[in-house]
């Protein structure tokens, strides 16, 4: 062998015993910095090996040998202190273990404050008599909107921005479908609200694509606009206090005729319109805030079911969940409701 061979295989096998010598009183915090120093990409491991393409082809065979009983020789050394720290660690940690203390018990989750405030309302509504029914989230076109008075050409369909699944069948955009549903399969008197997921191609600073609704609907003979009202005063009282005061406006809806929107004094300003002598961000000044879409069923609706609508009359109503909560909560930003931060869902344990 060349003198250069032998000075590179010589090389080589000094690693072993330098690296035993550093190894053996390495602590766990500077494990990974000495095999990076013998074994990574840069190493003295590397940095030797690299020379084997200046040797000759007689010297190669043994040096590339030596080279790889070194490597394994080294990895040995750096696996086997790895397991001794680690035993140690192990040892220290149950030598510290007392068994006389008391032990932690779970800690107490919470349900999302949306869920809470469905449960509340579904509770509210429940206790009015009304009856809690469920249904698909993927729906036909005809159930979400035709039914509804939405024929295909309607303007009012563009405001909800569906997600479509395949021809004519959609994520239903308002849980409406299961008033619908219920009318099919019930005849009157009928007292159901419809909770549940709703999907709309919407994604801002205050939309999400999933949210959460809840409608109303109750049919029977000569309902009126004032059962309406009494009905939702009552309701809105109960979530946000005896002395909320409610105001309903004109407005539409294609499903109902006459329409309303109804509207409650500020949670956060007290109906005033300002708050600590500034104007009142929630109201913009006004004291009012706009919480829920009702109307007398339209008679088109009760012809789609098979309801006789010179026989029957009704009232639906709608909500979006998550603005209730956040009125209800004071929560000034709807993204909190799905970032899953702890230290906020935490509060509603």
């Amino acid at each position: 062998m060349s003198q250069a061979g032998e000075e590179l295989v010589r090389g080589l096998e000094a690693l072993v015993p330098a690296m035993r010598e550093e190894i053996a009183s390495c602590a766990a915090k500077d494990l990974e910095e000495l095999r990076v120093k013998y074994l990574g990409r840069k190493g003295l491991l590397a940095g030797l090996l690299a020379g084997l393409g200046s040797l000759g082809p007689e010297d190669r065979p043994l040096a590339g040998k030596t080279g790889n009983a070194v490597k394994q020789a080294l990895t040995g050394l750096f696996a086997a202190r790895e397991a001794e720290l680690a035993a140690e660690t192990a040892r220290g940690a149950l030598s510290r273990f007392d068994p006389t203390m008391p032990g932690r018990g779970p800690e107490r989750g919470s349900l999302h404050p949306v869920t809470l405030v469905m449960e509340e309302i579904c509770s509210v509504f429940t206790g009015l008599g009304f009856e809690v029914v469920s249904g698909p989230e993927v729906e036909t076109d005809w159930h979400n909107f035709e039914a509804l008075n939405l024929p295909p050409e309607h303007p009012a369909r563009d405001m909800q921005d569906t997600l479509y699944v395949a021809d004519n069948v959609v994520l239903r955009t308002h849980t409406s479908p299961l008033q619908v549903r219920t009318m099919l399969a019930r005849k009157p008197p009928v007292a159901v609200i419809a909770p549940g997921k709703v999907y709309r191609r919407d994604s801002d600073l205050t939309h999400t694509p999933m949210f959460h609704q809840i409608e109303g609907l109750l049919v029977d003979r000569e309902v009126s606009m004032a059962d309406l009202r009494g009905t939702l005063t009552s309701f809105l009282r109960q979530i946000f206090g005896a002395d909320t005061r409610v105001r309903f406006r004109p407005s539409f809806f294609p499903f109902t005729e006459p329409s309303a929107e109804v509207d409650i004094s500020c949670r956060m300003c007290g109906g005033a319109g300002t708050l600590d002598g500034e104007p009142c961000r929630v109201c913009k000044q006004t004291g009012w805030v706009e919480i829920l879409g009702c109307g007398m069923v339209d008679p088109e609706v009760f012809k789609a079911v098979g309801y006789d609508p010179e026989v029957y009359t009704g009232f639906a109503f709608g909500l979006g969940v998550e603005r209730v909560t956040m009125l209800k909560y004071g929560i000034g930003d709807l993204r909190m409701f799905f970032e899953n931060d702890t230290r906020f869902l935490c509060q509603f344990a």
